[in-house]
């Protein structure tokens, strides 16, 4: 008689949201979820700038982990099957032993503060644990957060990572000030992505596979896609032509914060600096041979998830 899947729960805490997921591990390895959510907390407001946390922004975070800490009781998740990981906001934050302590306080773990080449393996085991059958390698994975950006090229067991210190807060404090953002202010944007493209070692040209991640690219994806609401189930595994999505990127720059909350499937919490993020998938699939791209729920989540269950 096969053993009983394991309840394992994971919590990503980036820059701008907070993730949850909560899975059942099966024998096999796969992942059943039982409970995936986020809260834009925005931890990561003014890191660029101070270099430390916000107080308002810890006690956004602390609020949602509370809310997370409900939900892992509710669901029995002991605390040895819990993994909680911080990313960008926090590798550069002075005060990040106060987030620490709060976070052990609310769920009873140590939080892991993950280097930026482990955060890009993460999202790229996640990411290829999803996707049946293999797409043609080499495989591009990206994830565009708050404060950072992974790029992951990998085919068989070689890889190229890296951790970008590029994201949709990041940018959009250091960027572009205007509502909407003027030409200018565009045009800074996209040198400073160009640049951290330039430096960042990985062979954009050598990919056969792109694959999205990220909350800013499946909101771009419901766009592209003309969805009337933030549906996983329709821009999960989609594919989209890369043209249709640089389009809809030059579109979404140039709308006002208001214009971009008023779309029925963006967060309220993304609508004004999604601009940023969006600047950067385009610059990146302006640098690929390919034409299209996969869009793919499975994330930096999953591949806690899976680790935590094995």
């Amino acid at each position: 008689m096969a053993a009983p899947a394991r309840t394992v729960a994971a919590i990503d805490c980036g820059t701008n949201s907070i993730k949850i997921l909560i899975a059942d591990v099966r024998d096999d390895g796969g992942l059943d979820v039982v409970v995936r959510d986020s809260r834009v907390v925005r931890l990561g407001q003014g890191v660029d700038a101070t270099r430390m946390l916000a107080d308002e922004a810890l006690a956004r975070t602390f609020a949602a982990i509370d809310e997370f800490a409900l939900v892992i009781r509710h669901h029995g998740v002991p605390p040895e099957l819990l993994r909680f990981c911080a990313t960008s906001a926090t590798r550069d934050a002075g005060n990040a032993a106060v987030f620490a302590e709060g976070v052990r306080r609310r769920l009873g773990v140590e939080p892991e503060v993950l280097s930026g080449d482990e955060e890009a393996a993460l999202v790229f085991a996640g990411a290829m644990a999803a996707q049946d059958p293999m797409p043609p390698e080499p495989v591009l994975v990206v994830d565009i957060g708050g404060g950072s950006t992974e790029l992951v090229l990998g085919a068989g067991e070689e890889r190229q990572a890296v951790s970008m210190d590029i994201g949709s807060v990041r940018l959009h404090e250091r960027h572009l000030h205007s509502d909407p953002p003027s030409e200018a202010e565009v045009a800074a944007c996209v040198v400073d992505i160009d640049a951290h493209l330039d430096d960042s070692g990985v062979a954009l040209h050598r990919t056969a596979t792109v694959i999205g991640t990220s909350g800013t690219i499946k909101t771009l994806a419901c766009g592209v896609l003309a969805l009337g609401t933030y549906d996983r189930d329709a821009f999960d595994r989609a594919v989209l032509s890369n043209a249709s999505t640089a389009t809809f990127v030059d579109g979404l720059v140039a709308m006002t914060v208001a214009e971009r909350r008023a779309l029925p499937y963006m967060h309220p919490g993304r609508a004004d600096v999604i601009d940023a993020g969006a600047l950067i998938w385009s610059r990146i699939l302006a640098r690929v041979p390919v034409r299209e791209h996969l869009v793919s729920e499975a994330d930096i989540l999953h591949g806690m998830a899976a680790a935590i269950g094995r």
